[in-house]
């Protein structure tokens, strides 16, 4: 896939216009709302406009009667709509109905293989075996679904009561369940594995789940076997996240009475080193050289790395970086801190092909080490090539179609489902324009979700950082005095530019501003504030939420510090700031405690560089963007051979 030469040309811009259908299409839009609302609401159906995702309206119907749908219609739509998203998500509520009707042949005639739901898998196997087709193929299917050791749902009971009758669930799989829910930490499940064994056997069982649950003293006289050591060990492991040192103390005993191997001690090691360095707690470094290297993994190698630099001991924190693996080692983060740890412990020699290295890469260890070396950034955009013609055929297909409909008026499940219908019937290059599809109606994150599958597709920026309400944008920013660049950033990590966005935790919008939050805010600016629902208007969003930044770097002193506290909540900022004042941004950054935070704040300082060249074509340089150094020379982006 040849490499084009990056494109500069200010009509950029334009990409930030406002998205907006055309009459027609909003006239579509509105009868599809309005029959789909009518159709839940179990009013009249209006006119058909012949509109393709009209289908969808017929299917909220008869879901809304699901509880008394006759079979034949229910069968009826499920042909008709064969093979499409819509038959499919209508066959889900029809098969719980058929369920709680106990209609075990209807089930069966309505079933498709093609269905994941663990309920509904057991459903089936129960139609199967109430209907006298409980074959040898049944049991292989049911035992399946036994091997697991989390928590099952209540359709499964049945099926497992009916496999234990027919002497498919000997105590052998009783055994492998227990041990698989005690590698999960599951109690509950143990218990719940062990009815059915033996009296001798089940008294062992439940002593085994009592540990997992909470450590003791009768363990030390189990059975000297590999699955007492297991159990003990996940016990003590589970033990070890809550309380590591004192995990630590009782491990001694245990591995002794048992006979633990070494596998076993590392797995209570290195939870109860992972727990203290987390919170970066005095016994960090020691436990940490307690777990044996056959339990290290890439997130305890980076830990011990962390551990290291929040003590400002490089010599250890070089020491940490070269024991990672070679993948681990050669990702650009890696790269970037041991060429650092080698400058700071007299190696600048060592340190040059490292920061050359990193600074081939587009991101944001990659754009620190590129001002390291005074180059200008690595960027190799590819940028879309394809013909009108090939869009739009895209664009007709049938699925695409049902798809932005749904999505303009709100219904992003539904559109969900026919995206994904649509996409598992494309090839690579008409995925590729489907996302361009998509952001023309306005669904920006579909280049976020429908790229990155095939080689190159991580360069297609323009569809990977989208752009939408610049004009609003750069108001704010400049009102703000904010770099423009750096709220696109934001918008594109918080929302992916999807102003109906709404969060677990009830952050609303495209910058993702908690309601009270938002009132604050415009209490405090002297705002009208509309309520909560005025978050999902894009320009109350931007106008909360720029302002909103700028009272953190006010706070703050520092972007980096404001963008990890715009994610993080001032309370654990603080803390951070109180525990490692004075570090070079890169380190505090690294050695944040919490992985999202951490992430975060290197992601937003990257996408402000990628949005710089969008907006503009040159970049402030991150090392000065991150400490708010204002006036530098705006840097240039090229492609070199050993870019990606």
């Amino acid at each position: 896939m040849p490499r084009l030469p990056i494109v500069l040309a200010a009509g950029l811009l334009a990409a930030g216009a406002s998205f907006a259908p055309h009459a027609f299409a909003q006239s579509q839009d509105a009868a599809l709302r309005a029959a789909i609302e009518a159709a839940e609401r179990g009013l009249p159906a209006p006119a058909a406009t012949g509109q393709p995702a009209e289908r969808w309206a017929e299917m909220a119907a008869l879901r809304r009667n699901i509880d008394t749908l006759p079979a034949a219609q229910a069968q009826a739509f499920l042909e008709r709509y064969k093979g499409e998203a819509v038959a499919e998500v209508f066959r889900d509520a029809w098969l719980r109905a058929l369920l709680k009707r106990q209609d075990w042949t209807g089930f069966r005639a309505a079933w498709s293989p093609s269905i994941k739901a663990t309920a509904l898998r057991c459903a089936e196997l129960d139609a199967r075996q109430r209907t006298g087709a409980a074959d040898a193929q049944w049991q292989v299917e049911a035992q399946a679904i036994w091997r697991s050791g989390t928590s099952l749902p209540g359709e499964c009971d049945p099926v497992f009561t009916a496999l234990a009758a027919r002497g498919g669930l000997g105590n052998e799989l009783r055994w492998e369940r227990l041990e698989l829910a005690a590698a999960e930490w599951e109690p509950a499940v143990m218990r719940a594995a062990a009815r059915g064994l033996p009296a001798d056997q089940l008294a062992l069982a439940n002593d085994y789940a009592a540990f997992v649950q909470a450590p003791h003293e009768r363990a030390l006289a189990w059975p000297k076997t590999v699955r007492s050591r297991l159990v003990a060990s996940q016990g003590l492991a589970k033990f070890a996240k809550a309380d590591p040192l004192a995990a630590e103390a009782r491990l001694p005993a245990f591995a002794g009475a048992l006979g633990f191997t070494e596998e076993d001690r590392g797995r209570v090691l290195y939870q109860a080193a992972l727990w203290t360095v987390a919170s970066y707690l005095p016994d960090s470094a020691r436990l940490l050289n307690l777990v044996p290297d056959s339990a290290y993994d890439e997130r305890l190698h980076e830990w011990r790395a962390r551990e290291a630099l929040s003590r400002s001991d490089w010599k250890a924190a070089l020491a940490a970086i070269q024991k990672m693996g070679s993948a681990q080692r050669n990702d650009s983060r890696w790269q970037w801190f041991e060429a650092r740890m080698r400058e700071l412990t007299g190696d600048s020699a060592g340190a040059q092909p490292l920061y050359a290295q990193a600074a081939a890469r587009p991101d944001f260890h990659g754009f620190l080490a590129a001002d390291r070396l005074k180059q200008p950034y690595a960027l190799c955009p590819w940028m879309p090539d394809w013909t009108p013609a090939q869009k739009t055929a895209v664009a007709a297909d049938p699925a695409i179609q049902r798809a932005m409909a749904l999505y303009r008026i709100d219904r992003t499940g539904w559109a969900q489902r026919e995206w994904d219908d649509a996409l598992s019937r494309f090839d690579d290059a008409r995925r590729r324009i489907a996302v361009e599809i998509a952001q023309d109606n306005g669904w920006f994150d579909r280049g976020v979700f429908g790229l990155g599958k095939a080689p190159g597709e991580t360069r297609l920026y323009t569809l990977r950082f989208p752009i939408h309400h610049t004009a609003i944008i750069q108001r704010e920013a400049k009102k703000n005095a904010l770099d423009p660049a750096w709220v696109a950033a934001e918008i594109r990590a918080e929302s992916v530019y999807n102003p109906r966005a709404r969060s677990q935790a009830n952050a609303r919008g495209l910058m993702q501003v908690l309601p009270d939050t938002g009132a604050a805010v415009a209490r405090r600016q002297g705002l009208a504030w509309g309520g909560g629902d005025s978050l999902y208007d894009p320009e109350t969003n931007i106008i909360l939420g720029t302002a909103y930044l700028r009272e953190k770097e006010d706070m703050y002193g520092l972007p980096y510090v404001a963008i990890a506290a715009y994610n993080a909540g001032p309370t654990p900022t603080s803390r951070w700031l109180s525990q490692r004042p004075a570090m070079d941004p890169d380190v505090w950054i690294e050695t944040i405690s919490y992985k999202e935070t951490r992430e975060y704040v290197a992601r937003i300082l990257a996408f402000s560089v990628i949005y710089d060249w969008r907006m503009y074509g040159l970049a402030t340089p991150v090392t000065d963007r991150m400490r708010g150094t204002l006036g530098s020379p705006r840097k240039k982006f090229v492609c070199p051979a050993n870019a990606s």
